[in-house]
């Protein structure tokens, strides 16, 4: 049995620099507030509680004074950081420094966009943490759809602009995009498009070059085992990237989880995983099939 772990999976950038901001704290304190779970990964949110990391929420936050509190990669709107300055908290500040660029975008967008009446939309998952930050940043005024069919309720009367949560699908996206255009045309049928539609692409290139590459790996393998939290917005885009091209994809949060009647027939296995997915979590899965088909994993990611 060949067994393959995706070099390409595991922690994008922001994810990592917000767990390393952790573990060094926590090192030298061993005691650190975290805003919400530190990754959409309970494995890995359970490891980190065990070192003294407390996650707590914005209601636990403002009972707090005089302490450290770590802000995630998702990013924050303003209120929390004056929240902290009300309360005398320190804030390690891991907010990717992608998502903090693109709450700037918003925020310049949206005061060039009100001036002309018009509306921003953003694709995303509402209630998501980095959602809350980028219309935090704005006042809540934008729209936030997650599918076409939020689409049809809106009037596309006036300019538009759109952006994306960065961790989005790519094709979801486009799909949108081409849909407001469609609705955006209907609406001002003697004005020209490129002047009252502004669609710009914010998904993290990161992220978004997940995509082609794990559609390369699952091609490559009779079972592939796709490691996420089940809160991960990503994890979900990602799997549905792995199980269209391979049917037999399965979505697992740990090696607790895998069903050993998926290895028949079955030569080669392949395990990735979200940009939240830690790598010796993959690792462990990696063990667990070994066990179950007598065989050695041929590759660990480096």
């Amino acid at each position: 049995m060949k067994i393959n772990i995706d070099k390409n999976s595991g922690y994008c950038f922001g994810v990592e620099y917000a767990i390393a901001m952790a573990e060094k704290e926590l090192d030298a304190s061993g005691q650190l507030y975290c805003l919400g779970d530190i990754v959409h990964n309970g494995m890995e949110v359970e490891r980190l509680s065990a070192l003294g990391l407390e996650v707590i929420d914005h209601e636990k936050m403002k009972q707090l004074h005089n302490c450290k509190v770590l802000i995630r990669a998702h990013g924050e709107p303003p209120e929390t950081y004056r929240l902290a300055q009300q309360n005398n908290i320190d804030l390690i500040d891991a907010s990717c420094p992608v998502v903090l660029k693109l709450q700037n975008r918003v925020k310049s967008e949206f005061d060039r966009i009100e001036k002309r009446k018009g509306q921003m939309i953003i694709y995303g998952q509402k209630g998501h943490a980095e959602i809350i930050g980028l219309n935090g940043q704005i006042n809540n005024k934008a729209k936030v759809i997650s599918s076409l069919d939020e689409l049809e309720s809106i009037d596309f009367k006036g300019p538009v602009s759109l952006f994306s949560q960065t961790t989005k699908s790519t094709e979801g996206f486009k799909k949108i995009r081409a849909r407001i255009e469609e609705k955006i045309i209907e609406a001002n049928s003697e004005s020209d498009l490129a002047e009252i539609f502004d669609a710009n692409d914010s998904i993290c290139r990161q992220v978004s070059n997940r995509e082609p590459q794990l559609k390369e790996f699952a091609i490559n393998f009779d079972v592939v085992l796709f490691v996420s939290g089940k809160k991960s917005s990503n994890g979900k885009a990602l799997f549905q990237v792995c199980e269209n091209l391979n049917p037999r994809s399965h979505f697992i949060e740990n090696e607790l989880e895998i069903d050993p009647s998926w290895f028949e027939n079955a030569e080669s296995v392949g395990i990735c995983g979200a940009t939240s997915t830690p790598l010796w979590l993959m690792q462990d899965v990696s063990r667990r099939v070994g066990e179950i088909t007598g065989s050695n994993p041929e590759h660990e990611a480096a």
